[in-house]
This record gives structure tokens, sequence and C-alpha cells, in this order.
């Protein structure tokens, strides 16, 4: 060949890729689908070695079922294991011989694309499987309610407008911004107010501008209370929840039944519904083409998922508005330190009202402290000192008075009456409490009675309360008043937790989370033993305390309606002044710069390893060691371990250990600390490790 030529670089060329045999036939001869033969599954199993996707061949006989998203039977390890099959492929990546499905369950598709990519993304920011997260997301089935007929899509309601948000800056331009199909955030700080005015008003006309513009919307709220409060909003604007799924607005509560939450995730997930309203597990609904996302009061605690991996429906909603482009409203009458963050990072947009609005709306509040009452001399010390006994008379001339108590019960906590010391069980040193007058003690933890207690310390029998509770509580107002009706609304009370009472006078008794709903609001609120309620050095304690104290107080009547809120102790000033000045967002910011400071959630990243101490240190040491890698440089801190219990034997105690990184660095941290686990259930290692990504008991 004339010309130069190429050198010769010695390498040796691969042979050309041989191309992969089209499956035909599984085991036992078994026909395979001759289209998209392959389907990737993922199997339901914990541990973390396993989180992958599985390949399984299509029997012929179940092609048109076996569509993605659809529940199935696989063979794993020798049995018969659930599954969903995420997509259906024409040609395998494994090289091996592949099993068929064993069968579809349904050929419902009732894993949406989009749910699972939400699932995939709340598995990776909380360093768990995506196993565990589906379980979360798609309710178990139910046979009958799948056989149900769909139906047809409501008309959209006719336009609410959007009153109830004329009070706050940014409120109608965040209405019409959805309206129009955008994707706004905001953090929303919610005013008190009736069902023309308050949050639930505001929440429909919200949905309302979502659903005219052609979109569907997600409303997320703590309890079944607010559920039907929201639904009843709806239904005012337009949107009624209808009769067994056939409304435009599903109803998703696990508290109402197997079939009535799968009807209402089918409402959903066909499309006839195009609003879901629900508890936590309806963050993860299947609303069709969703344009708004709406959690309601982010900083209750039962917005945290219990189980493993332990996701917040504010940071499940605030992944899915990203994923799915649509708009988010984290609202509440307090401010959260998350929220505030969202913020001031420029992430979301705060829709609050002026301060003159403010005062206009919100009762008048005062803290009767030892300082404010220290001109009443010895009856300062009592429970409810002379200016709340004088504003519950005052009240329950004018309607309903509110009493919040801190602990639920009689007495839950007592002591030696003689010494003070605190009366602990003799079997396994739990502490002590009387559930009536004239009952017997009984240990808080393993319920045994101690009738023949004696203190320890001294050698005394008689017991005095350290902890008063709503019972007693309720006990001690109706002889304080008599004449008035007392109702107690609590999960422990008799009667539950009251949604609503009547607006003629009566004393409401109730504990936080559990304060019904009044008509007209009440007349005055009186917010008792303030030092227990901020009591507590767990991360948060001063910001929850608000947050109960205001979800009581928003109840009450605004000021220029002689509405009255008195909180009685020495509570933690910061929470005191807070609710004093109605400034919940203030709270948030300044503690927000302090755990800034300290480098606390939410302004870093922290992983708690919770488990027996030689299998907690073994994974920390390899999301070290593989954090330090040149590729990775990711600075991480640890912290611990430290002992949980006071066990005697130390080798079996639980330890804790914490791993803190930067924010920035904190997908890193979760990736390393989920591949760690994954090394920990493949060889099998012994002992317990439990994994939660910013634990809200961290300190």
């Amino acid at each position: 060949m004339d010309g130069p030529q190429q050198p010769d670089l010695g390498l040796e060329l691969a042979p050309p890729a041989r191309a992969r045999r089209r499956p035909r036939r599984a085991e036992g001869g078994v026909a395979v689908a001759a289209e998209l033969p392959v389907a990737r599954v993922c199997v339901d199993l914990s541990p973390p070695h396993l989180d992958r996707v599985f390949e399984y061949l299509v029997p012929a006989d179940a092609s048109d079922d076996a569509v993605p998203g659809a529940r199935v039977k696989v063979r794993f390890a020798g049995q018969d294991v659930d599954g969903w099959v995420l997509e259906r492929v024409a040609e395998p990546e494994h090289e091996g011989r592949l099993l068929p499905l064993r069968r579809v369950v349904s050929g419902e598709p009732v894993l949406s694309p989009a749910v699972l990519r939400l699932a995939r993304a709340v598995a990776d920011r909380s360093a768990g499987t995506l196993a565990d997260v589906l379980r979360l997301a798609v309710p178990p089935r139910h046979a009958r309610v799948e056989a149900e007929p769909a139906q047809e899509p409501a008309p959209p309601p006719p336009d609410p407008g959007a009153q109830a948000w004329a009070a706050y800056r940014g409120g109608p331009a965040f209405c019409q911004h959805v309206l129009a199909g955008g994707a706004p955030r905001a953090v929303w700080t919610a005013l008190p107010g009736d069902d023309a005015t308050g949050w639930t008003a505001a929440v429909a006309q919200a949905v309302a501008a979502c659903v005219l513009g052609g979109r569907g919307a997600l409303v997320v709220v703590p309890d079944a209370r607010d559920v039907a409060r929201v639904c009843a909003a709806l239904e005012r604007v337009g949107l009624p929840a209808g009769v067994r799924g056939a409304g435009p607005v599903a109803r998703l509560v696990a508290d109402d039944g197997a079939a009535t939450r799968y009807r209402a995730f089918l409402a959903a997930l066909r499309g006839s519904a195009r609003v879901v309203v629900g508890t936590r597990a309806s963050a993860f609904a299947p609303v069709a083409d969703l344009g708004l996302v709406v959690c309601w009061d982010d900083g209750d605690p039962l917005h945290a998922e219990p189980r493993s991996p332990y996701p917040h429906v504010r940071e499940v909603l605030a992944l899915r508005s990203d994923l799915e482009r649509a708009a988010l409203l984290v609202g509440g009458h307090t401010r959260t330190v998350e929220a505030q963050q969202l913020v001031e990072r420029g992430w979301a947009h705060e829709v609050a009202a002026d301060r003159a609005v403010v005062r206009a709306r919100t009762p008048r509040v005062r803290a009767l402290t030892s300082v404010e009452l220290a001109r009443e001399g010895a009856a300062a010390a009592a429970r409810l000192p002379s200016p709340a006994w004088r504003a519950v008379r005052d009240g329950l001339t004018r309607g309903p008075v509110l009493v919040q108590v801190p602990r639920a019960g009689y007495v839950p906590v007592v002591a030696c009456g003689r010494c003070r010391a605190a009366a602990r069980c003799g079997a396994c040193h739990g502490p002590l409490g009387l559930d009536r007058a004239d009952g017997v003690p009984t240990c808080r933890w393993c319920g045994r009675t101690a009738g023949d207690w004696r203190c320890d310390e001294c050698g005394g029998a008689q017991l005095r309360s350290v902890r008063v509770g709503s019972e007693r509580t309720a006990e001690e107002l109706g002889r304080a008043f008599p004449g008035a009706t007392v109702r107690v609304s609590g999960a422990r009370a008799a009667g539950g937790v009251l949604a609503e009472v009547p607006g003629t006078p009566a004393l409401v008794v109730a504990t936080p989370g559990a304060e019904p709903v009044a008509p007209g609001g009440y007349a005055a609120a009186v917010l008792l033993d303030a030092a227990t309620a901020t009591a507590g050095a767990w991360l948060g304690a001063e910001s929850q305390a608000l947050r109960r104290w205001l979800a009581a107080a928003a109840l009450v009547r605004p000021a220029p309606d002689g509405g009255e809120v008195l909180v009685v102790g020495d509570g933690a000033p910061r929470p005191t002044q807070a609710l004093v000045r109605w400034d919940a967002a203030g709270l948030a910011s300044r503690e927000l710069a302090e755990r800034a400071e300290l480098h606390l959630p939410p302004t870093a990243r922290v992983v708690a390893l919770t488990g027996t101490r030689d299998a907690v240190q073994a994974v920390v040491d390899r999301v070290v060691a593989s954090l330090a890698e040149p590729a990775a440089v990711v600075p991480v801190e640890v912290l611990g371990p430290v002992a949980l219990t006071g066990d005697e034997d130390v080798l079996e105690r639980p330890v804790r250990t914490l791993l803190r990184a930067p924010l920035a660095a904190g997908r890193s941290l979760t990736r390393a600390v989920a591949a760690s686990a994954a090394v920990r259930s493949a060889r099998r290692e012994g002992g317990t490790v439990r994994v939660h990504v910013d634990p809200v008991d961290l300190l």
C-alpha cells in the first residue's frame, strides 16, 4: 500500500460482541411472550443488598397482564415472593438462565412511573431500599374493589376566587401562578379564621385553582379530623368527595379501612378523582398530571413515618414537586426550622400577612409567668392563678373556653410525699402514676401495680402529684366552676378525641393536638403548665411547644372580638415571647442560625446508626473508608458511639453513632451508608443496625 501506514499500537482487538439469543422458552417448556419477553421486577424483600432489579421471563399467557406497574409473584431463593413489574424489555442483561414469573397477581398497574421515580428518590435520600418505600406507597390489594368499574371524571368546579388569600403577601399571586400551570413553591404562615377565611378555605381555593387549570392536586394533613375539614372546604368550592369514589375528591386515610382506602387509591390511579386528601401515606398517591402538593402543619410528628426508611411528608412532597414540576405549598400556623431553611435558601417564597393584619386576626396573648404574678403573693403558686381564673369565668359568659394540658391521664407522675423523690417501679424502675383519685399506683412502663410501694430513699408510703393530667384538670375545673359543662378531648379520654364542640358556654380540656373546633371560635384559652410544655433537651423542643400553643390559640376569637389566650407557668422565654408576639418565623429563623453554627440538621446531613456496638462500628468503618478515597473526598465527622441505656451487659448494650457531613455532601454520605449496609447484608454480619437520616430525636 502506498503512502504512510498507521503504526501498530500493539493492542489486542476484542472479539465482536456476540448477539444475545432471544429467549423463546422458559424452564419446564413454558412459552415466552413474543414481544418484550423480559420483565424487570422489584422484589419485595428488605435486605439492602437485594435493592436492585431482577429479570424474569414473561409467560405468553400472562403477557397482556404483566404490564409495568402490575403486581406479580416470582420465585426467589426457593420461595414465592411479591414484586412489581418495573418495565418490559426485549433482551435481558443477565447472561444466565431466567426463571418465568410465577403469576400475575393483578393486571392493574398500581405502580405508576411517577410514583416509581419518587419512591426511588425517597429511598436514595433516606439511605433505604426501594421495596421498603413501595410498601408505604402502594396499599394492599383488595380484589373485590379492583373489580369495580372505573368512574367517569367529574367536571371542573366553578372558579371560587382567592378571597382567603387576600390577607397574605403573595397569596393571590401564588393561586394565579398555579391556575396558569406554573410550579411556584411557597412556605405559608396561616392566620386564624373561620370557614370562609381560615386555612381550610385557603387550601380549598388553591386546589380549585389547580383543578381549573387542568391539573390534579394532593393535600396531606396530620390526621383524619383535618382530612374531614379539608373535604368539607373543598365541597364548599364545588369539589365534593362523592360516594364510593365517584366524586372529584378521593379521601385516602388508613383508618377508613382496607376497602375504602384501596377504592380511593384506584380512583386517583384511574383518573376519576383529580384531588386526593389524606394523611401520611397519601404523599405517594398516584394523582394524574399533578399540579399542586400541599403539606399542612409540617411540624406535626404524625408526618414522620415510623417505619424504615423513615421519610417525612415534607421531604417527600418537596422531592415530588421537583420530579413532577408541581407547585408546593408548605403551610401551618407556625413555621418549622426546616421550612424556614427553604425560604432562606431561596428555594421557596414566603407567604405571610403584614403585622397589622396579624394583630387584627389573632387573639390577645398574655404570659402569666412568676414575674407577672409576683404581686399575687402565695396565690401565684396555684396551678390556675387568679388572672387565669377570671379569664375563664368571663369567657364562660360569652362562649366555650379551651384549656390545654400538656399531659394526658389523671396523675401521670407521682413522687414521695415526704422527700419528694420520684416514685419508681420495684420491677423495672419505671415511673409510677395514678389513673384515678382512689386508684393504685401503676408503672407507666411495665403496667405492674405498686399497692405496697415505699420510698427507697426515706421509707415513706405517701405519694404526691408531680405532673397533673387532663382528667385530673377537668375534675379540678369542675369543682372550681360548679354548674359549667366540662368536656375532655384526648386519645385516652372516655369520649376520645372530639372533632367539634358546640358554641355554647363550656369548659373544654384537651391535650395538644386534640383540641376540637368550636363554631365562632373559643372565647378564651388557657395554656397550662408552660414549664412542662417547653421542657426537654431534644432538638426542636421549643419549636414544638410553640407549634402546640399556636394550634390552640388559632381556635380562639380575634382580639377585636374579645378573644384572649393566657399561657400559665415559667416556660422557656423564646417560645413564650414568640407566642405573645405571634412571631413563629422569628423563632424559626433564630433557631436555624444556631443550628448552622452547630452544624445540625437541616443545615447539615446527619445519619444516625443505632444497634449493637460491633455491627455499628463495621458499618462506620466502611463509610469512612469509602468517603476518604481520592475520588470522593467527602468530609465526614464521626460522633460516638454512645450507649443508649444503662444495661449491665456492656457488650450487648445498644449504641448510637452519628455521621455528619456538610449539606452539599449529603447525597454522597447517604449513598455510602446505603452501600455499607448492603455489604453488611450480603455478608450476613451479626448484630443489628438501624439507619435513620436526620432523626428528630437527635439530642
